[in-house]
């Protein structure tokens, strides 16, 4: 199988290579991490200018319509570059959940506004108690006069607090666990009643504990059939989930090349610790499980969006969890190597670190994957 980028494919990698290397160095992470909102402004609208933002929106809304494979091209960048924006909350994620329902107007109206990065949207879905379980929803969304009233609570929503809309799930029959009786609405966050608890993840990413307190919403705020949402919802959160493996792939490719970088520099006994055997051992090593994870990364990309379900599920939890495993890996090999300094903010490889210990957990960790890779393999 060719594994090449399309030249398509490979123009967009290298425009937001080239734009994040010059416009995202180190020391503009580390003034973004420490402001107040956590992100900023001018590299949102930086991206929307080489049209990363628009790269799933279909192109009658302004958007280039493209899929997963370009995605991946450009989510390694900004996993390299530890990018705090919300590309993977909004662009990724919620640009997926709002394409089926692009004919509705809200919808693609919305889509046209995140197209050109005036507009953010983040999907508020996980609730506590879920463990991963994207059928688990207790948040409730009953009638009230022509519209909804919601009430309930949403755990760590990844950029929230940037959002100027959030796609809330919320059940409108049955219980939680239930396949079917979830809907998805549109719930503007400065909606009254909309109660945000935001916090630093401990990647520097900002997330959000979102509570939902008698909010009223039009009819016109719910996305598609009532009680029909949760498939649209699990189809975005798996797109969402190949495109966070492509970004974890980007940051342990970091990691290997700041490794090998200081294992040249640094000296000891009077020559470079980098022509000492053993560490020579450990750093093939490191790009042994580098690769593995690279290509399990594509076959992610590749099933993410497959028609068959259990198929796609089965290559995207084999790949959560090769990947996890690898990015422990190496996380800790570069971290070691480097000695105490590799635990020190001042380094980026310990920032690096902490990004892959977020990705780990984000979606089902590693042994969350191989518990469902097991039972969807027996099944």
């Amino acid at each position: 199988m060719n594994f090449e980028f399309s030249d398509e494919q490979r123009q967009l990698h290298d425009a937001v290579e080239r734009y994040l290397s010059e416009q995202y160095g180190f020391e503009r992470f580390q003034s973004i991490k420490g402001s107040a909102a956590g992100w900023d402004r001018t590299v949102w609208r930086g991206l929307a200018d080489l049209g990363v933002l628009a790269i799933t929106v279909p192109v009658e809304l302004g958007g280039l319509g493209f899929g997963p494979l370009e995605t991946l091209a450009m989510m390694g960048d900004c996993g390299r570059s530890l990018l705090l924006e919300p590309v993977l909350s909004s662009a990724v994620i919620a640009t997926a959940v709002l394409r089926p329902f692009a004919d509705q107007t809200h919808a693609g109206e919305l889509l046209a506004g995140m197209a050109t990065g005036e507009k953010i949207a983040v999907l508020a879905h996980f609730e506590s108690g879920a463990r991963f379980e994207s059928q688990f929803v207790t948040t409730r969304a009953r009638r009230s006069g022509e519209g909804y009233r919601l009430d309930g609570h949403k755990g760590v929503v990844m950029h929230a607090g940037a959002a100027d809309t959030l796609l809330v799930s919320a059940r409108t029959a049955g219980e939680a666990g239930d396949a079917r009786g979830v809907s998805l609405f549109l719930v503007p966050r400065a909606e009254p009643g909309v109660v945000l608890d935001v916090y630093p993840t401990v990647d520097g990413q900002r997330a959000a504990d979102v509570y939902l307190q008698g909010v009223e919403l039009p009819a016109a705020g719910r996305l598609g059939p009532e009680g029909e949402a949760l498939t649209a919802v699990e189809a975005a959160l798996d797109i969402g989930l190949a495109a966070l493996c492509a970004d974890a792939v980007g940051v342990m490719q970091a990691m290997v090349d700041a490794t090998v970088e200081y294992v040249r520099v640094r000296q000891q006994f009077g020559q470079p610790i980098g022509r000492f055997q053993a560490l020579q051992h450990r750093i093939a090593d490191m790009l042994i499980h580098l690769e593995q994870a690279r290509s399990m990364s594509y076959l992610a990309a590749l099933r993410c969006t497959a028609p068959d379900v259990g198929e796609r599920r089965r290559a995207l939890s084999a790949a959560k969890a090769v990947i996890g495993q690898a990015g422990r890996f190496v996380g800790q090999q570069s971290v070691q190597l480097h000695g105490g300094m590799g635990m020190t903010d001042e380094l980026k490889v310990s920032h690096l670190f902490k990004r892959l210990s977020a990705a780990q957990i984000m979606f089902g960790d590693s042994d969350a994957h191989l518990q469902r890779y097991a039972a969807l393999s027996q099944a």
